[in-house]
C-alpha cells in the first residue's frame, strides 16, 4: 500500500522532519554565534588594535587570495597604522610592520609569543624540531644550530662548496635550465655538508629523493590518503627518519661525532641534567634545518642572479671584484679560502640588498600564549601575530626608494640600525646566506 502526502501519517512525518531540520539549524547557528562571541568578545576596557575582521569565520581570507598580498598589507597599514587586526586563514591575527614592534615579538618579549605552524607542517618536519617549541628547549637548540653555522665552524667547508659549484657549472653550459631548481641542487648539497660535515658514506641520491617528496607534500592539502602528495610525503618522512637514525646510531657507536650540525647535536649535553639529545630530537632537527636552508638559500641565489642580470653595470662591477680575487688565487696556485670570501664587499652588499628587496620570508607566524598588552592595545591569548618583514624592508622611512635595487645603501652599516635587518638578518640564516651565496656568485660571474 502506498501512502500519499494527503495521509495523516505522511503529513506527520513531514512535520517531524521539518522540525528536526529546524532544530539542527538553530543549534548550528547558536554554536557559530557562541564561537564568534568568544572570539571577538573582550572586556570593554581592553582595546583591540584597529582593523577589520571581515566576514564571520571567512574573515578577509578571500581578499588576501584575490589581491596582491603586498597591496593587501600596505593598504591596511596606510589606513590603520603599523599595528592592525584582521582575520585570515581561519585565525584572528594582529599584523605588525614596525621594526620596534617586530623586535619586541621576536626578541625582547619572545616568551609571550610562541612559533606556530599548521599540524601538517609539524608532522612532515618532526615534532621535536626547534621551530615548534619555545622556552629552554628552543633556546638550547637554537644555540646549537647557530654554533654549527658560525665562521669558526664553516670556514673549513669553503673548498668543498667551491667543488660543488665547479661540478655543476659544466652541466649548465649550452643548456636552458630552471634556475631555481638548479640552485636547489646546489643549496641541498651545501646543506648536507653543513649538517653532516661531509657527503661521504651517505646515500645522497636516496636522501635527495626523499627530500623532494617532502617538498612536494609540504604545501599540499593535508589529505593523508594513498596517492596524495601529503601521503607520499609522510611515507618519505618515515623512510628518511629511519636512514638518519641509523646514521646517528652508527656515529654514537663509533664515538666519533665528526663535523657538521650532527656532530654538534651528538656532543650536546644539558649542563644541568647532563642529558644527551635523543635520536628523535636529533633527526627532527636535522630534517628541519636542511629543509629550511635548502629552499630559502636557493630562492636568495635565484633572486641574486635576476638582479645582477637586470643591472648590467652592477654585474660588471661584481665581475671585476671577483676577477681580482680569482687572479690572486691563480697566481698562488690554490683554491678558494674563507679569507677570500671576506674580501668581497660589493658582493656582500648585493646579497644584503637581495635579502631586503626580495624578502624571501615575507612574514612569520607567532601566537600569543596569554593576553598581552602591546603598545596600548590588547592581543588576546591564541591570536596570531605576524611581523611583516616585507613591509619593513620596503618602508621608505628606512630605505629611500625601496623598490630600487641599490646595494650602496648598505655601505654605511648605521643605516641598518632602525631596520628589522638587525633582527631578521641576524638569525642563523645570515651566516648561511652570506657564506653559501658568495662562492657561487663568484664563480657564476665568469
Amino acid at each position: 500500500m502506498q501512502l500519499s502526502l494527503s495521509s495523516p501519517f505522511a503529513l506527520a512525518t513531514l512535520r517531524y522532519s521539518q522540525a528536526a531540520i529546524l532544530i539542527i539549524l538553530v543549534l548550528v547557528c547558536s554554536f557559530l554565534l557562541l564561537l564568534l562571541f568568544l572570539q571577538w568578545h573582550r572586556p570593554r576596557d581592553k582595546r583591540l588594535p584597529p582593523g577589520s575582521m571581515g566576514w564571520p569565520y571567512v574573515g578577509e581570507t578571500l581578499k588576501l587570495y584575490t589581491e596582491n598580498p603586498n597591496s593587501f598589507f600596505s593598504i591596511r597599514q596606510k589606513r590603520f597604522g603599523d599595528i592592525f587586526k584582521t582575520h585570515i586563514l581561519g585565525c584572528p591575527c594582529v599584523m605588525i610592520s614596525s621594526p620596534e614592534a617586530a623586535r619586541t615579538v621576536l626578541v625582547t618579549r619572545a616568551h609571550l609569543f610562541k612559533p606556530t605552524y599548521p599540524t601538517s607542517k609539524e608532522k612532515i618536519i618532526g615534532p621535536e624540531a626547534l621551530f615548534f617549541h619555545q622556552g629552554s628547549y628552543h633556546s638550547r637548540l637554537k644555540k646549537l644550530v647557530q654554533a654549527s653555522l658560525l665562521p669558526s665552524a664553516i670556514r673549513g667547508s669553503v673548498s668543498q662548496i667551491e667543488q660543488i659549484v665547479l661540478e655543476l657549472l659544466p652541466t649548465w653550459k649550452s643548456n636552458t635550465i630552471n634556475t631555481l631548481q638548479e640552485m636547489k641542487r646546489y643549496a641541498f648539497d651545501v646543506a648536507m655538508i653543513s649538517a653532516f660535515g661531509s657527503k661521504q658514506d651517505l646515500e645522497m641520491e636516496g636522501i635527495k629523493h626523499l627530500y623532494r617528496c617532502l617538498e612536494k607534500g609540504y604545501n599540499s592539502m593535508p589529505l593523508d590518503f594513498p596517492g596524495t602528495p601529503f601521503h607520499k610525503a609522510m611515507k618519505a618522512r618515515k623512510l628518511l627518519d629511519e636512514k638518519l637514525r641509523k646514521l646517528i646510531q652508527k656515529r654514537r657507536r663509533s664515538g666519533r661525532h665528526e663535523g657538521g650540525l650532527l656532530g654538534i647535536l651528538l656532543g650536546a649535553k644539558d649542563h644541568v641534567k647532563l642529558n644527551q639529545l635523543s635520536d628523535s630530537q636529533i633527526a627532527d632537527n636535522i630534517i628541519g634545518v636542511i629543509f629550511a636552508a635548502q629552499d630559502t638559500t636557493a630562492s636568495v641565489l635565484t633572486w641574486i642572479l635576476k638582479y645582477l642580470h637586470d643591472n648590467q653595470d652592477l654585474l660588471e662591477a661584481v665581475t671585476r671584484e671577483q676577477e681580482g680575487i680569482r687572479s690572486k688565487i691563480a697566481e698562488a696556485n690554490r683554491g678558494l679560502t674563507w679569507e677570500d670570501t671576506r674580501r668581497m664587499p660589493l658582493t656582500s652588499r648585493v646579497i644584503q640588498e637581495t635579502l631586503r628587496t626580495a624578502s624571501i620570508l615575507s612574514f612569520t607566524f607567532r601566537e600569543a600564549v596569554q593576553d598581552v598588552e602591546f603598545e596600548g592595545y590588547l592581543i588576546p591569548k591564541g591570536w596570531k601575530v605576524l611581523p611583516l618583514f616585507r613591509s619593513i624592508h620596503h618602508c621608505a622611512d628606512f630605505f629611500p626608494q625601496p623598490e630600487k635595487f641599490d646595494p650602496s645603501r648598505f655601505e654605511v652599516r648605521a643605516r641598518m640600525i632602525n631596520s628589522l635587518a638587525s633582527v631578521h638578518l641576524a638569525t642563523y640564516q645570515k651566516h648561511t646566506y652570506a657564506h653559501v651565496c658568495r662562492v657561487p656568485v663568484m664563480l657564476l660571474s665568469h
